[in-house]
């Protein structure tokens, strides 16, 4: 009974972290998104965004005259489960571009940025 017990708690340990994982990708995408709405530089956006995502996300920022969207999509393992296969998880914000905002050039659109462990 002792070795079921630790796989459920295990298993709740796990639904708790990709829960936390999942959270942090949605809050990463609204904080970039509003700070590219407002016409931050894209540089800055990607930093605000990598500071707030999970470790290893994929960061997408599209600014456009009418919407800027911002996705930020991680893979979550457990520590303890290295043999595991991966869950993804993502976030997704989309707001209104404010007016002036969208002037950039072709620099305005960075797909596909990778956060590093520092």
């Amino acid at each position: 009974m002792l070795p079921a017990l630790m796989v459920v708690l295990g298993a709740a340990l796990w639904a708790v972290a990709v829960a936390g994982a999942q959270l942090g990708c949605v809050d990463a995408a609204r904080a970039g998104a509003r700070a590219a709405s407002r016409g931050e530089p894209v540089e800055r956006v990607r930093q605000a965004v990598a500071a707030l995502a999970p470790e290893g996300a994929r960061i997408t920022v599209d600014r456009a005259a009418e919407t800027t969207t911002v996705k930020v999509i991680a893979s979550i393992r457990p520590s303890w489960g290295e043999r595991l296969p991966a869950v993804d998880v993502s976030g997704m914000a989309v707001t209104a571009t404010e007016p002036g905002a969208a002037t950039g050039a072709p620099e305005e659109t960075m797909r596909h940025f990778t956060r590093s462990a520092d």
